[in-house]
């Protein structure tokens, strides 16, 4: 998959738990997991906003992009 998701990173930096996280955005840590694990097929633009806020960053932060190695 091309899409990398930092949300790690962002816990890292803030210092923050995942269930702390979880609870802020108002999912359950299982689906925290899905996400950030980048198991997820999608993500609801309202969770990504509560991620931001959560996390005091950008969405940028949270998800990149990289191209694929052409397998």
């Amino acid at each position: 998959m091309a899409i990398v998701v930092d949300i790690d990173v962002m816990l890292a930096r803030r210092k923050m738990a995942v269930g702390t996280l979880a609870e802020l955005v108002g999912i359950t840590p299982a689906n925290l997991a899905v996400l950030k694990n980048g198991r997820a097929k999608a993500v609801r633009f309202t969770t990504l906003d509560a991620l931001c806020t959560a996390l005091e960053c950008q969405p940028g932060d949270l998800l990149r992009w990289v191209p694929d190695d052409g397998d």
